[in-house]
């Protein structure tokens, strides 16, 4: 009988460690959402993004995505994002979806920019750059995708340079 109290108080001592070793976790990490006002934001791709993906100004969390929708008239990706309360944005900011390394994670990346009028609740931003296919750019390199045989238009082809013969050998 001992036995099993001993038992379940350790048990009960290894979840309440758990327990706060998650709330820190979640706390430090700001993986909460953010409350704050929506703007949004039409991309061509937003391939790497979903809802509660981080958008960062300067390396820093300001706000999360929180919905991903298709505008059926433009088949445009629309992002609405959730940026935090007391940074205002200026109305010709730019944000592109970017990601952190070539393994990391996307995110999307906000760059301010110098207008004295700031977006509002609901506004949005019009210089967007979607994400890059990473798969296909390593595609074409590998493939010899870009070079191109014929010249641009307006230039004359080279003429190929001019082979050489082996040089003597000197004599002794």
């Amino acid at each position: 009988m001992n036995n099993n109290t001993v038992e379940t108080l350790i048990g009960a001592v290894v979840v309440i460690v758990a327990t706060a070793f998650l709330f820190f976790a979640y706390t430090s990490t700001n993986s909460g959402g953010v409350s704050g006002y929506d703007v949004r934001a039409r991309f061509a791709s937003v391939d790497g993004i979903s809802v509660g993906t981080d958008v960062r100004m300067h390396g820093i969390k300001i706000g999360t995505v929180s919905s991903l929708a298709l505008d059926p008239k433009s088949y445009m990706a629309i992002a609405h994002l959730s940026i935090r309360k007391g940074i205002e944005l200026p109305d010709d900011s730019s944000i592109k979806i970017t990601s952190a390394g070539i393994l990391g994670n996307s995110y999307v990346a906000l760059s301010p920019g110098g207008s004295d009028s700031m977006l509002k609740n609901g506004g949005e931003i019009h210089d967007t750059q979607g994400a890059v296919d990473l798969m296909g750019l390593v595609g074409r390199y590998i493939n010899g995708g870009g070079n191109s045989s014929t010249p641009p238009a307006g230039q004359k082809p080279s003429a190929p340079a001019p082979a050489t013969a082996p040089a003597p050998a000197p004599s002794k």
